[in-house]
Formats: structure tokens, sequence, C-alpha cells
């Protein structure tokens, strides 16, 4: 039997991950256009939590079956998913369309991400990992910096069409490659899926999604609590699942490691911040910088460069410190760039930011390889699907959950600022938003309106401090060792 030809699977691997990450940022950048030509303003946010919410509820299940029937045939079911959900979304003549078709894209995404870092860990020992997992950090980075640049240019010049299209070759290419070169012995698995145990995950995925989603908006609140129930129940039927399980989809020993619980948790939280700063900070250089739009993204680029220096030099740090000190160290400069951005006055240089952003981004790369590392170490080695697959979800779910926990710190100290000025509106926030638009305004109420997104967005970053701390808090609840894996 031939052997894996790891370089060109590795390339294949960085291919996937470079075609998922470009994702979500290019179609932020394509959203106005998208919206403006098939019409759908009120439901537009959906295009974007639908394919997070699918990825996350699939997740689990893709790392289960990797560790039972394989990683290959997954990963290339995965790739494929993604591609055909990516023609379909270019293909698309409408709102509701594009979000089913986007449903397609998410299930793909959710076997694409986690199984790649699994199969990193099977091609690469212990020593080799962290960097390779680094390099595979990175081509996200470049991915995040490449997509605005990359999206403007395709709306401006070709059509929204091909921010879906672009990924199609890529995604053969990639799926081609694994196909030839990449060889795995035939899984020969007597386990049979948890079936109970899947349907309570998902369910319990989907109502908790939608719970946050909805969180601070002015949905029905028979609705909340109809999810809030069922999140209660289906949290405790599927850990009775799990128990009587002869295989179950998620092992609960891995939850008992405190370690791998502190880790995950941290992971959870850690990925919360990241969506604050990246999301929060272009808002605060258009409305109070006045920076216009195409710069006020570049804001946080240094975050995406320095993200793939601190997961290369996560390696070292994890050999020189171990992970309980690494952990500790990468969460205080998180504490001192919060910080500045909790204490710094109305007007604040841009290089400012750009500082900061490169602080924060070493401490993100650095705790997502880290986390993506330890997560595989200390399980056995048939659970290093489940694991990293978990660790995944742990990603998405602190995304979503973050979003909309600064979104309810935001809109609540807009809306007292606002009370304190009765001559400003809601309208006339909307508009100091955007630098462009700000322009409209009159110039009286300008200095005001800042003040008033100052107060929101100051929120934003007292709640991101809160997190960081219970973070630290959290390391301390394990103890640190040293554990040899094959």
């Amino acid at each position: 039997m031939k052997k894996t030809n790891v370089p060109i699977v590795t390339l294949a691997i960085f291919m996937t991950t470079f075609m998922t990450a470009i994702e979500g940022t290019i179609v932020s950048t394509a959203m106005p256009t998208i919206v403006s030509d098939l019409d759908g303003l009120e439901i537009m946010n959906w295009v974007v939590s639908i394919f997070l919410l699918m990825t996350a509820v699939s997740t689990p299940l893709y790392g289960k079956l990797a560790d039972s029937i394989g990683r290959k045939p997954v990963f290339l079911f995965g790739i494929a998913l993604f591609v055909i959900g990516s023609s379909l979304c270019g293909l698309a003549q409408n709102m509701i369309e594009l979000i089913l078709f986007r449903v397609i894209q998410g299930l793909g995404s959710g076997a694409v991400q986690p199984v790649a870092i699994t199969i990193i860990a099977d091609l690469y020992t212990l020593q080799k990992r962290a960097k390779m997992l680094g390099l595979n950090s990175g081509f996200w980075g470049v991915a995040s910096v490449i997509a605005p640049l990359l999206g403007g240019f395709i709306v401006q010049h070709l059509s929204w069409h091909w921010v879906f299209y672009i990924n199609v070759p890529i995604g053969i290419i990639a799926f081609l490659l694994v196909l030839v070169y990449l060889r795995e012995p035939k899984h020969k698995s007597s386990s049979k899926l948890d079936l109970q145990g899947t349907i309570w995950l998902v369910l319990l995925l989907l109502a908790l999604m939608f719970f946050l989603q909805d969180l601070g908006s002015n949905m029905n609140l028979l609705v909340m609590a109809a999810l809030a129930v069922l999140i209660v129940i289906s949290v405790i039927l599927f850990f009775r699942a799990e128990k009587r399980a002869a295989d179950p989809i998620m092992p609960l020993s891995m939850l008992r490691d405190k370690e791998f619980f502190a880790l995950n948790i941290i992971t959870l939280l850690i990925f919360g911040v990241v969506i604050g700063f990246e999301f929060y900070i272009p808002t605060w250089m258009q409305g109070i910088n006045g920076t216009n739009a195409s710069l006020a993204g570049f804001a946080v680029t240094p975050s995406s460069l320095m993200w793939i220096v601190g997961s290369f030099l996560i390696g070292g740090m994890l050999g020189r410190w171990g992970i309980k000190k690494t952990y500790d160290y990468m969460l205080a400069i998180l504490v001192a760039a919060d910080l500045v951005l909790i204490l710094v006055p109305i007007y604040t240089p841009f290089w400012v930011f750009c500082i900061v952003a490169a602080f924060n981004g070493t401490a993100f790369g650095a705790i997502t390889t880290a986390s993506q590392v330890r997560s595989q170490v200390l399980v056995p080695k048939d659970d290093i699907g489940v694991a990293t697959s978990f660790n995944t979800l742990m990603k998405y779910l602190g995304q979503t959950m973050m979003v909309s926990v600064y979104g309810i710190a935001f809109n609540t100290m807009v809306a007292k600022g606002l009370a304190k000025h009765p001559g400003l509106t809601q309208a006339m926030m909307n508009k100091i938003v955007s630098a462009e638009n700000a322009k409209t305004l009159a110039s009286s109420v300008v200095p005001q309106l800042r003040q008033v997104l100052l107060g929101g967005l100051k929120a934003v970053y007292i709640v991101s401090m809160i997190v960081i701390l219970i973070s630290i808090l959290l390391n301390q609840t394990y103890k640190d060792r040293k554990i040899k894996h094959e």
C-alpha cells in the first residue's frame, strides 16, 4: 500500500482552511450589494448566522464519524458538500434560496474544519504538530486580510455571485489532492452511531443558538420561554443518553478531565473576546475617528497577522512554561490590551488601535493553537476526532453567545446615552456609525453622538474584561502536567 504524501495532503488542508476562512469575511463585505440585489434587509442576518449555526450543530457528529469510519471519507464529504453549497449560493435568485443554500455550505464547513485539524494530528508528531497547526492558522489569518480586499474587488468589477464561485476551483483541487494522496487504513468499526445522543445534542445546540440569536431583541416571551425549556430538557436527556450509549458521540470522560474542560471553556470565552474586538473596532474607527470604511477594517489587520506569529511561537512557549503559565501570560496580554480600549479618550490615533490589535492577535493565535494541541493530547488516540470537534464547537458557541451579550451591552448603553440627550435619535446613531453618512448630520450634534457611541463601545470592552478575568480564574482550576502522547 502506498504511503500518504504528507506535503501534498498538508497543502490540501491549508487550501480548505483558506476556503472556509475567506467565506465569512468576504460574504460580509458583499452583503450590502447582495441585499440590494435580492431585497432581503430584514432577514440578511440569517445569511451569516445560519452558516455558523449549521457548522456548530454538525461539528460533533463529524468528529465522531471521523473516529469511527475514518478521516478521509468524512473530509471528502465535507469538501464536496461545501463546494456544492457554494455553487448553489452563487446561483441563488432570492434571499430565501441563498439562506437555504448556506445551510448546505455550513454542513460542509462543519466537517472540513475539525477533520482537517484531526488529520494534521495524524500526520505529524506532537513536536511538529504545534508548528503545523500554527501554519494552518496562518492561512486563516491571510484569508482574513485578503477577504475584504477581494470581496470589494469582486463586487465592484464582477458580481456578488463570484463571492461564492471563488470557492469552487479551490475546493475541487483540494478534493482531488486528498482523494489521490491521502492513504489511511480501512476502519473496521463495529460501533453504532449514537443516534439518540446525536438527536438531543443537535436539538440542544439549535435551541441554544436560536435563543442566543434572539436574546435582547423584541422576541415573543413565550417563544423564549419555550426555547429555554427545550434547552433544559435537551441537556438532561443528552447526558442521560450518553451515559447509556455503548459508543457515545461525546464521551463524558473528556469533560471529567479538569484541564480539558477548563481549556475548552476558556476557548469558548476567548473566541467571544475575538468577535467583540474584530466586530466593534471598525465601528469605532468610522463612528468616532471618522475613518473611511475601507481603511477602518485595517485597524484589526495587525490582529490577523500577529495571530500567525502567536500560532508559531506557541510550541516554544509550551516547552518553556507549560500550558498553565503560557495561558496566564497570554491572558495577561489580553487584560492589558482590553484595559487600553476601556481607558483611551474619545479621540485616539489610529496607530494605537493597530498596536492593541497586534498584542490581541498574538495572544489569540497562541491560545487557539494551544487549545487545539492540548485537547488532542489529553484524550485517548481513538477520541482525537471527537476532542478536536468539541474544541471547534466551543469556538462557534463562543462567537454566537458573545455576539448576543455584546449586542445587549452596547444597545443598553446607547439607549441610556440617547435618553440623556432628548435632541438625539436612533436614526442619527445609525448615521454616525458610517463615516460617509455622518457627513449628512448637523455638525452641532456630532460630538454628542460620538460620546453616546463611545459609551456603547466601552460597555462592550468592559464585558470583554469580565470574560478574560473569568478565563484567568478557570485557568487556575487544574494542575499542569506533562503528558506523553504517541
